[in-house]
């Protein structure tokens, strides 16, 4: 008897599996549009499992595909004769549809519709048959339906997806808004799903059916999470003064955490929106009881003050430093407050002696192994920029000893591949860099990668390396911020050098600088001139986006930047600027969706 059981089961289990081996061929074939093939084999199925719905609905499916209306209506008759299935009536009065017998489609489509007034279970099953045929009228008018026949339930999400595929955005967003007051948890995906039909623009009209519906959420009941929504939506504009008068009124709602406030402020200074940001900081140094975050908003504001600062506003700075030492003591706490004011002493101050004195203080403090290892890294930064490159190097090397394959160490390593190269010594430089090819940090490997393309493909050109030798020395000046002589250098390198495969290097490193220092005109001709002659070499794409970025913010060209942008979308598909030229582009043409 166990036998007979045993071989039952092995010959159940191998026509199961017979079963599957033929679906997954019918759906090969299906695939791959050899719609009658596939017939035959769902035909087959559909005889072994008379009941599968699945094999009726791909059968009806294909006679379809190959116009054979007849034959689908008739499985459907059949099956329909002996259970009024609603999403088979459906599929009955779709293929209707597709014989011109509109009349008969509406009438089936409006039965299907009215059987949910019985049987509510069978809104989602429906609403999803008439979406697979992009009936979103029917499926619009079944969920609307549900909001009433079953309200605890909600359809938001659905009908949100729905009005996103007609264009209908406006109804897409109070869709959104609906789902967010039944799941207020569901925010973040919400922001998500909205992110891709609007744009920095405020003047853009889904941004203003948002803004629009979010403002009259909050009057009609200001929950917290309608304030969060519309400081995002600000934020998306960069519009980050009104996100923070938002921000304020949740935090007065809900005094638990700066975080949200804090995370504005540096978003709006890496913005460069800096007046906002010291605003939103000094905001935080009056409300927050914590002394780490007032030293931090202290750190940025200081930062913020410090750019562009003459020579009186940076001895005020320099007073500040001192009362917030005085206020807040040297101690592991006020650490990242010392680091700053170290490289405020030797890259603003020029007073590298004061900065490395003041810096070897902060080592003798009672700080982790990982804390030592910023001050390190800071104090060989400076004395490279004293040209004391072995003391540099002796720092260097001790960071990448003490913390093994920490990124500390990887950026360790790859300045004392910068600082080889700074001396001249290219062949040493390059063995480090190929080590920080496959660095964790990804950033450090790019910028590693980077020097090495940049030291291999010049250094063979000419026996001396004299370009290469010039090169280095105008990064090394323009790292000490010796600005005008790296642009002389550079200039002799053009001068005495051109037409070396360094030339466009040199050119694009000379327009970064003349960035710098705002001569526009001169960095515009610099990368007109890498985009006229070396179009097809590794900076092509740079050139492109960084002259786009030049019209589009400095020079009031935005027409000659939309051009650019879009050369880089069809012409640099493999770019690192792809994605953020293809935003910008769309703006620039005023696109409705971001």
């Amino acid at each position: 008897m166990q036998k007979v059981i045993l071989i039952l089961f092995i010959l159940f289990g191998l026509k199961t599996s017979f079963s599957q081996d033929n679906e997954v061929l019918a759906e090969s074939y299906y695939k791959k549009g050899e719609f009658k093939k596939a017939l035959i084999i769902y035909q087959n199925l559909n005889k072994e499992k008379p009941y599968n719905y699945k094999y009726i609905y791909k059968l009806v499916d294909i006679h379809q595909q190959l116009e054979q209306f007849d034959e689908a209506e008739n499985i459907l008759i059949q099956r329909l004769e002996k259970i009024r299935n609603p999403t088979l009536i459906v599929e009955l009065g779709y293929n209707f549809q597709l014989k011109d017998s509109i009349d008969r489609a509406n009438k089936l489509y409006d039965e299907a519709i009215s059987y949910i007034d019985e049987k509510p279970n069978y809104i989602y099953s429906i609403a999803k048959k008439f979406e697979d045929h992009s009936l979103n009228e029917q499926a619009i008018k079944i969920y609307n339906k549900g909001k009433i026949l079953t309200p605890d339930k909600n359809y938001s999400l659905q009908l949100a997806r729905i009005y996103g595929d007609q264009g209908d955005i406006e109804n897409m967003f109070n869709s959104y808004i609906d789902y967010i007051a039944y799941r207020p948890n569901y925010l973040n995906n919400i922001k998500r799903a909205v992110s891709d039909f609007i744009s920095e623009n405020s003047n853009n009209e889904n941004n203003t059916y948002l803004r629009r519906s979010l403002l009259k959420k909050i009057q009609q009941e200001p929950n917290l999470y309608w304030y969060e929504m519309l400081s995002w939506l600000y934020v998306q504009e960069k519009a980050y003064n009104k996100s923070f008068i938002q921000e304020k009124a949740l935090y007065r709602r809900n005094p638990e955490s700066l975080d949200r406030i804090i995370e504005l402020a540096i978003t709006a200074h890496q913005d460069n929106d800096n007046d906002t940001a010291k605003d939103i900081f000094n905001y935080i140094i009056e409300t927050t009881q914590d002394a780490s975050t007032a030293l931090t908003a202290h750190q940025y504001i200081l930062e913020i003050d410090t750019k562009n600062a003459d020579a009186k506003t940076l001895k005020r700075i320099d007073e500040t430093y001192t009362q917030l030492f005085n206020e807040f003591g040297k101690s592991e706490l006020t650490l990242p407050l010392q680091l700053a004011y170290g490289e405020f002493l030797a890259f603003h101050q020029k007073d590298t002696d004061g900065a490395t004195a003041f810096l070897r203080k902060s080592l003798k403090l009672n700080i982790s192994q990982f804390q030592e290892g910023k001050v390190k890294l800071l104090l060989a930064d400076i004395l490279v920029l004293q040209e004391k490159f072995n003391e540099a190097l002796i720092f260097y090397s001790q960071i990448q000893m003490n913390l093994k394959n920490s990124v500390m160490s990887q950026e360790a390593r790859f300045k004392v591949a910068k600082t080889s190269y700074y001396k001249g010594d290219f062949d040493w430089a390059e063995s480090q860099l190929k080590i920080l090819k496959s660095s964790t940090s990804q950033l450090i490997a790019n910028d590693a990668l980077d020097l090495k393309l940049l030291i291999s493909d010049n250094k063979y050109e000419d026996s001396t390396k004299t370009a290469l030798k010039y090169y280095a020395k105008a990064d090394l000046l323009a790292f000490q911020n010796k600005t005008d002589e790296a642009i002389s250098l550079l200039d002799k390198i053009l001068t005495e050098h051109k037409g070396e495969s360094i030339t466009d290097q040199t050119l694009f490193k000379q327009a970064k600088l003349f960035e710098k220092k705002k001569l526009y005109n001169k960095a515009e001709a610099n990368y007109l001139e890498i985009i006229k002659d070396y179009k097809e070499d590794i900076l092509a794409d740079d050139a492109h986006y960084y002259l786009a970025e030049l019209y589009n913010t400095y020079l009031a060209k935005p027409e000659d930047a939309k051009q650019l942008y879009e050369k880089i979308i069809f012409e640099f598909e493999d770019s690192i600027y792809f994605i953020e030229a293809r935003k910008k582009f769309r703006m620039l043409r005023g696109d409705s969706i971001n």
